[in-house]
């Protein structure tokens, strides 16, 4: 049977777009499935290395929190030998249960890149050539952030948030026994929020080319971005001044990035502007 070639975007109905997007969305739910049983079969490497790592003060945030105390003097209690807490599950099926959400989570994660080519697929056949040619580094440089945030959010907001949470006590007569979904929500949570806040760039770089952001309003606003900064920070880190600044430092370097990012745009499209005068 011959291949069933791609009709033009100009050509097709709404229901030929729904369609087509159909046809997307299942193979990034294809991607999904497949990452996620590769993470169900590696249940032991997933979660007592990767997910019950920032439990164990051996995890390598520790350690570099506690050198720097050390070469301080300054006591630390990233120094110490475990964090006053201990796991469990009290469902009948919440092991099964989270070994399955956290496989799925990890297929969303592992296959962003992929859902984003996806996405790019479906919708670039609407834009024009040289639209297409000027965003060809679209999915590298998405992905790229993506995973920056997962690892920012896995080395340092997770670990920050688990060792404040878990051995904070309101009186010694009250044990910690974290349950095990409230355990991976945290993780889980970190990760994705700092993943999703590091595309911060690639938003402002959109916003800016549809005309709905401009460099002056970046600026006019960055008092009031500061503000929101500082609340998205207070609610995935714990309530510490120390890891609120050590997460709002990478957001408003990215919010720097964002204005320079925005600032080249415009200007991009003002030549593009004066060239066009100049040809009629």
């Amino acid at each position: 049977m011959a291949k069933k070639e791609r009709k033009n975007p100009d050509e097709m109905s709404f229901l030929d777009h729904l369609e087509e997007l159909r046809w997307h969305l299942v193979r990034s739910t294809l991607a999904v499935v497949i990452i996620a049983c590769l993470a169900f079969v590696f249940r032991s490497f997933i979660f007592d290395t990767i997910l019950f790592g920032p439990k164990n003060m051996d995890f390598p945030t520790y350690q570099f929190f506690c050198n720097i105390g050390k070469f301080f003097g300054v006591n630390s209690e990233f120094c110490g030998d475990t964090i006053p807490f201990t796991i469990q599950s009290r469902l009948m099926a919440g092991q099964f249960s989270a070994h399955i959400w956290t496989s799925i989570w990890a297929g969303v994660i592992l296959g962003f890149p992929y859902i984003l080519w996806e996405l790019w697929k479906f919708i670039s056949p609407g834009l024009y050539e040289n639209e297409r040619k000027h965003s060809r580094g679209f999915i590298i440089t998405a992905s790229g952030l993506f995973f920056l945030g997962v690892l920012f959010g896995y080395y340092i907001v997770a670990p920050l948030s688990i060792n404040f949470l878990g051995s904070y006590q309101v009186s010694k007569e009250v044990l910690n026994e974290i349950d095990l979904a409230s355990y991976i929500g945290t993780v889980r949570a970190s990760v994705i929020a700092c993943g999703i806040m590091f595309e911060l760039p690639i938003v402002i770089f959109f916003l800016t080319k549809v005309g709905l952001v401009t460099p002056e309003i970046l600026k006019k606003y960055r008092k009031i971005a500061l503000v929101i900064i500082l609340i998205l920070s207070a609610i995935i880190t714990p309530p510490d001044v120390t890891s609120q600044i050590i997460v709002c430092i990478p957001v408003l370097v990215l919010y720097q990035v964002s204005i320079f990012i925005s600032r080249m745009v415009v200007r991009k499209e003002e030549r593009k502007e004066k060239a066009r005068k100049n040809a009629k």
